[in-house]
């Protein structure tokens, strides 16, 4: 299994930032691969979410459960069949608001089977130019989120961590 964690810190009580964070369908205005959102519950525990990504020639929707929420600390999720992936948000409380960590844990190899590939494109292919955009978009997304929480874009810090 492969993690990607993004974190950086936002100017909001953390209450504010988890409220913010529990909206899932929102994200889809902040990712440049994730098409579409179909929810289906409150966004709370069970709460489940149709995901359709897109990128290159590949289109895929991915089912994911929010699996727990520590309200405002932690909404957790993992994604259902055979796509073994399963990632966190995390807000802590620090000085100046909130710290944000978007914590995603993958296994590319559990792709294989799942993904309808073009003729000739291999899974070792994908997977490798996949991480690099596993990675973009985590700082994508925190980057957006962080406008929006506060308002107004603003140069962020970003740290990220790949394991």
């Amino acid at each position: 299994m492969d993690t990607v964690e993004v974190s950086t810190d936002v100017r909001v009580p953390p209450a504010e930032a988890y409220a913010f964070l529990l909206d899932f369908p929102g994200y889809a205005d902040y990712s440049e691969y994730l098409r579409s959102v179909r929810q289906r519950g409150d966004g709370g525990a069970g709460t489940e979410y149709d995901l359709t990504f897109a990128w290159w020639k590949l289109q895929h929707t991915v089912r994911s459960r929010v699996t727990d929420t520590d309200e405002p600390n932690e909404i957790s999720w993992r994604v259902l069949g055979d796509l073994r992936a399963s990632g966190k948000w995390l807000v802590e409380e620090t000085d100046e608001g909130s710290r944000v960590t978007l914590v995603v844990t993958y296994d590319a190899d559990s792709a294989s089977g799942v993904l309808d590939l073009p003729a000739l494109v291999s899974l070792d292919w994908v997977v490798e130019r996949v991480v690099g955009l596993v990675v973009d978009e985590g700082r994508r997304v925190v980057e957006r989120v962080v406008a929006d929480l506060e308002g107004k874009r603003r140069p962020v810090e970003l740290t990220v961590e790949t394991k």
